[in-house]
C-alpha cells in the first residue's frame, strides 16, 4: 500500500484530503498510522498564488498545444489539478476512504482526458507551505520534441552518406588499431603502476590511502583505465609517444575521479541528504553541499552505488522494510454523513426535508429529484446539493458548474458581468473624479458596494412575492435568501404571470433642465473671502491667543474661511454685512480625508444666542436642520439713555420703551 494516493477524511463537510501513503505504522494501542505526504488543492492556496497556476496552466496550454477546452472543462480541470508539498505528517488509517492516481503533467498528455477518468489527478507544481511559494517540479519526464532526437529517413540502397562524421560523433578508440591485446594489456599494467606512484608522490592521496594496497586499488578504477586509451588513441597507437605523454617531465599524471575527491564528512553528508531528499540531487547539493557542482553529485552518486556501502544499506532498508505493515485492510465506509437532509427509507424524489424549504435545488446540478440530499454552504443559505453532486464535491473541491457561493465567478471574463460594482469602481469610472481623489478613495473600505439588480430579478420581486416577503426580508436584512430558488420558482411560474398582467406604477420623473435649475438653486453659495492683505499671525505675542488646530488647518473657532456663521448655521448671504476678521490661509484637504464636504464652526455670537434656547427648541432644531430657528431675545431695559453727539441743545433724549 505504499506510495499509494488515497482519500482521507478530516471533516464531514469538508472535501477530501489526498495524500501519498510513504509508511504504515503501527502504534503501540494497536492502530495504524499513516506517515504520508501532503498534497493542496487549488482552494487551500492564496490568490496570489492561484494565478500564477494560472499564467503556468497557459503556457504549458500553448507549449503542448492542447484543444481549446470549453468554459466548463476549465472549471473542472481547476478540481483535477493539484500541488505536491515535502510537508510530511501522520494520519489513522481508519480516515481513508478510497484510493486515486495521481500523476505528473506531461506535455504529451491531453488535459481533457484527465476528466473521462474516475479518481484522476494531475500536478507540475510544488507547494511550500511555509514559504508560500509555487516552484515547478524538477523531477519532469522529459518526453517531447525538446528532447527526443529526430531520425533521418533511412539511406536507399547504393546512396552516399554525405553527412560530415566529425561533426556529428567523436571517435574515442579505433577497434582496427596496430597493435596486438597482450600490448595493449601492458600497456594499461604500466598506467596503474604509473599511478600508483603519482599518488605515493601525492600529499593529500597519501593521507587519504596511507597504505600501498589502498593507493593501487584507487590507481586500478576506471578513471586510470580511460586515461590509458585516450593517451593511445591521441598518439596514433604508438607505445613510446604514449609512455612518455604518461610521464611528462613535470612528473607522472595523477587521475582522480568522484569517489576519490570527496572525503569521508562529504559522503557522510551525501547518504543522510539521500535518505532525506532521494534522488532529488538539486536539493541535496542546494541544501547539504553547496561547495560541490551538480555533476560532481550525479558522478559521485552512481560511483557510491557500485560500493559495500550501499550494498549494506539497501539491505538494512530491506529488512526495515520486512518489519513494517506492507498493506492494511479498510472496510467499506457505512456510517451515514451527517449532512444528510433526507432519511434513506423516505421517499425517493421529494423535493424537501425537515428544516428545508420547498422549492430547493441542486446548487451545482439545479435538479429537483435525488435519493439523497446533503447540506452544503452556510447553514443560514439552506443550500443542498445531490447524491452524484456530493461525491463530487468530496473529490475534487468544487461544484460541477461555477456558482458565486463556491467563489468560482471571481472575475466577469470566466462567469459573465458581476452582479455588483464596489464604490470605488463606479467613482474610479466617473469623469468627474481627480487621479487624487481615486488614490485616496482605494485606501477606503473596500466592503462597500453597489447592487445592480437584473431584469430577471426584478420580475421574480412581483411574481414569487408570496416566497420572497420582500417586507419581511427588509425588516430583516441580515437573513439570507436562497436566490437561485426564487428564480427557478419564477421560471416556472411565468407562463402562468402572462395572463394576469402585473400591475407597475409609472412614476413621473422631471426633465433635465428642471433637476439642474433645483440644483442651482439649492446649492450654498460659494463666499469670497476679503481681498485685503492677511493679518501675519505672530506667535509671540501675548495678546494673540493660541487656537487649537482643528480638521481644516490652524484657525479659530470663530471662523471659517474668515466668514462667520449666524446661529441658524447658514452662511450670511451677499447683502450681509460682516465684522472684517483677519483671513488664515488654511491647509487644502483631500476628498479621501474630508469627512463631510462641508464643515460648519459656530461663532461666539451664535454660542451666546444658543443659551436663549431651550432643551426642547435645541432638539427640535436638531431634527429639523433645514427650517429657520426664530430666537425671542429677552426685553432690554425700560430706559436707555444714549447722548447724542454735540447740537445745539445739551438736553439728553429719553428713549421710552
Amino acid at each position: 500500500m505504499e506510495e499509494d494516493y488515497v482519500y482521507f477524511e478530516n471533516s464531514s463537510s469538508n472535501p477530501y484530503l489526498i495524500r501519498r501513503i510513504e509508511e504504515l505504522n503501527k502504534t503501540a494501542n494497536g492502530n495504524v498510522e499513516a506517515k504520508v505526504v501532503c498534497l493542496f488543492r487549488r482552494r487551500d492556496i492564496s490568490g496570489n498564488l492561484n494565478t500564477l497556476a494560472d499564467s503556468n496552466a497557459r503556457e504549458f496550454e500553448e507549449e503542448s498545444k492542447q484543444p481549446t477546452p470549453s468554459e466548463q472543462q476549465k472549471h473542472q480541470l481547476k478540481h483535477r489539478e493539484l500541488f505536491l508539498s515535502r510537508q510530511f505528517e501522520s494520519l489513522p488509517a481508519t480516515h481513508i476512504r478510497g484510493k486515486c492516481n495521481v500523476t505528473l503533467l506531461n506535455e504529451t498528455d491531453v488535459l481533457a482526458g484527465y476528466l473521462d477518468k474516475e479518481d484522476c489527478f494531475f500536478y507540475s507544481l510544488v507547494f511550500d507551505p511555509n514559504q508560500k511559494t509555487l516552484l515547478a517540479d524538477q523531477g519532469e519526464i522529459r518526453v517531447g520534441s525538446k528532447y527526443q532526437a529526430e531520425i533521418p529517413d533511412k539511406l536507399a540502397e547504393g546512396e552516399a552518406d554525405t553527412r560530415i562524421q566529425e561533426k556529428l560523433e567523436t571517435k574515442v578508440w579505433d577497434t582496427n588499431n596496430q597493435l596486438k591485446d597482450p600490448q595493449i594489456d601492458q600497456f594499461l599494467v604500466v598506467a596503474r603502476a604509473v599511478g600508483t606512484f603519482a599518488r605515493a608522490l601525492d600529499c593529500s592521496s597519501s593521507i587519504r590511502q596511507p597504505s600501498l594496497h589502498m593507493s593501487a586499488a584507487a590507481a586500478s578504477r576506471d578513471i586510470t583505465l580511460f586515461h590509458a586509451m585516450d593517451t593511445l588513441q591521441k598518439n596514433s597507437y604508438d607505445l613510446a609517444k604514449a609512455m612518455s605523454t604518461l610521464v611528462p617531465q613535470g612528473g607522472p599524471v595523477l587521475c582522480r575521479d568522484e569517489m576519490e575527491e570527496w572525503s569521508a564528512s562529504e559522503a557522510m553528508l551525501f547518504e543522510e541528504a539521500l535518505e532525506k531528499y532521494g534522488k532529488d540531487f538539486n536539493d541535496i547539493r542546494q541544501d547539504f553541499l553547496p561547495w560541490k557542482s551538480l555533476a560532481s553529485v550525479v558522478q559521485f552518486y552512481y560511483m557510491w552505488k557500485t560500493t559495500d556501502r550501499y550494498i549494506q544499506q539497501k539491505r538494512l532498508k530491506a529488512a526495515e522494510a520486512d518489519s513494517k505493515l506492507k498493506q492494511v485492510y479498510i472496510p467499506t465506509y457505512t456510517k451515514p454523513n451527517p449532512n444528510q437532509i433526507m432519511a434513506p427509507g423516505s421517499k425517493p424524489g421529494m423535493n424537501g426535508a425537515p428544516g428545508f424549504q420547498k422549492g430547493l435545488s441542486c446548487e451545482s446540478c439545479h435538479t429537483a429529484q435525488s435519493p439523497q440530499w446533503y447540506a452544503w454552504g452556510p447553514p443560514n443559505m439552506q443550500c443542498r446539493l445531490c447524491a452524484s453532486c456530493w461525491i463530487y464535491w468530496k473529490k475534487y473541491g468544487g461544484l460541477k458548474t461555477p456558482t458565486q457561493l463556491e467563489g468560482a465567478a471571481r472575475t466577469g471574463s470566466e462567469t459573465g458581468p458581476r452582479g455588483h460594482m464596489t464604490r470605488q469602481e463606479v467613482q474610479g469610472l466617473s469623469p468627474f473624479t481627480r487621479n487624487e481623489g481615486r488614490a485616496k478613495l482605494l485606501a477606503k473600505n473596500r466592503q462597500t458596494f453597489i447592487l445592480q439588480t437584473t431584469k430577471l430579478t426584478r420580475i421574480a420581486r412581483r411574481v414569487c412575492e408570496d416566497i420572497l416577503q420582500p417586507r419581511r426580508a427588509a425588516r430583516r436584512p441580515y437573513a439570507s435568501i436562497n436566490a437561485n430558488a426564487v428564480k427557478a420558482e419564477c421560471i416556472t411560474r411565468l407562463p402562468k404571470a402572462t395572463k394576469t398582467p402585473v400591475k407597475t406604477k409609472v412614476i413621473p420623473r422631471p426633465s433635465l433642465a428642471n433637476i439642474v435649475k433645483d440644483l442651482a438653486i439649492t446649492a450654498p453659495l460659494k463666499l469670497k473671502a476679503s481681498r485685503g492683505p492677511p493679518t501675519p499671525i505672530n506667535r509671540n505675542q501675548a495678546s494673540t491667543p493660541r487656537v487649537g488646530q482643528s480638521l481644516l488647518g490652524k484657525r479659530g473657532f470663530e471662523s471659517a474661511a474668515g466668514v462667520p456663521y449666524p446661529a441658524n448655521g447658514r452662511p450670511y448671504t451677499s447683502g450681509m454685512r460682516t465684522t472684517s476678521q483677519s483671513v488664515i490661509k488654511r491647509q487644502k484637504v483631500s476628498q479621501g480625508e474630508a469627512p463631510n464636504p462641508v464643515v460648519f464652526v459656530a461663532t461666539k455670537d451664535t454660542r451666546a444666542l444658543r443659551k436663549h434656547l431651550t432643551q426642547s427648541e435645541m432638539r427640535r432644531a436638531a431634527r429639523k436642520p433645514h427650517l429657520m430657528v426664530r430666537i425671542k431675545l429677552p426685553p432690554p431695559p425700560r430706559s436707555l439713555v444714549m447722548p447724542l453727539l454735540p447740537s445745539s441743545t445739551s438736553e439728553p433724549i429719553v428713549l421710552e420703551d
